[in-house]
């Protein structure tokens, strides 16, 4: 991809999904994250002895996947991929149980179906303007809880997907933010350069996956920062919603002032 008639590489805008793009109220949130650990309990439950060990029984099946979940998140932060189905994975071994992942899957992604997922206000309008004034954009999302495919639905109804050139969901990978790996697939799909990149999110592994990719510069998205206490718990340690940078605005109409000072 390059900019109409210039031959140039386009300048790239890679952008957060969770609290950036799409987001929930603190209680539909933790509802929500609450649901994903129902679901993964059920399945683990109904699903026979697998014979390898002693199956563990229903009552502590929620304190074990909890922590396979934590574990995963706890990679994320460090840039590896552990996606749902490789937790599932793990969980069934641990548990004791013959798990089918692909059913896990299929009920994240009706949960995500009917979860009332919202878009960030003035979003959309603002990234179809940018792209009109030639940016390219891609999402990169650490989708730990969910696969990303489950968002297609959710991004369409938004209006999201025809403004967006690429799509980077962790869970189809083996990076996650802020690994630099994740960032420069974004980059490879669009044909871009760090030096004429940039990316917004709302927290410190978007900041610094971006600074570790060499990216022109990392933008925080404060709009959006009210979180669910167990999404903030796991995702946002002390100090991880406001890391260091001096590029930062908090409704989305402020964008393009900001891109001005930087490309």
């Amino acid at each position: 991809m390059t900019l109409a008639g210039s031959g140039a590489p386009p300048r790239l805008l890679c952008l957060d999904l969770w609290h950036t793009l799409v987001y929930l109220e603190p209680d539909a949130e933790e509802a929500y994250m609450r649901a994903q650990v129902d679901l993964a309990v059920s399945l683990l439950a109904s699903s026979p002895p697998s014979g390898a060990t002693a199956p563990v029984g229903s009552t502590a099946l929620r304190a074990l996947f909890e922590e396979v979940y934590s574990g995963a998140v706890a990679a994320s932060q460090e840039g590896r991929s552990v996606g749902p189905v490789a937790q599932m994975e793990e969980a069934g071994r641990r548990a004791g149980r013959q798990v089918d992942p692909q059913r896990y899957v299929d009920g994240l992604r009706e949960l995500v179906r009917r979860t009332p997922f919202r878009p960030a206000p003035d979003a959309v309008e603002v990234v179809e303007r940018l792209r009109k004034e030639g940016w390219a954009t891609a999402i990169i999302s650490n989708t730990v809880g969910e696969p990303g495919q489950a968002f297609w639905p959710i991004l369409q109804r938004m209006g999201l997907v025809p403004a967006v050139d690429a799509f980077v969901f962790s869970d189809e990978e083996p990076w996650t933010k802020p690994a630099p790996e994740i960032f420069r697939e974004a980059l490879r799909r669009v044909g871009a350069s760090p030096e004429r990149s940039v990316h917004v999110g709302d927290g410190w592994v978007d900041i610094e996956g971006a600074r570790r990719a060499g990216l022109r510069a990392g933008i925080l998205y404060t709009g959006l920062q009210h979180y669910g206490a167990k999404y903030r718990r796991l995702f946002l340690p002390e100090g991880w919603s406001q890391p260091e940078t001096p590029y930062r605005f908090g409704s989305w109409p402020e964008l393009p002032g900001v891109l001005r000072t930087i490309l």
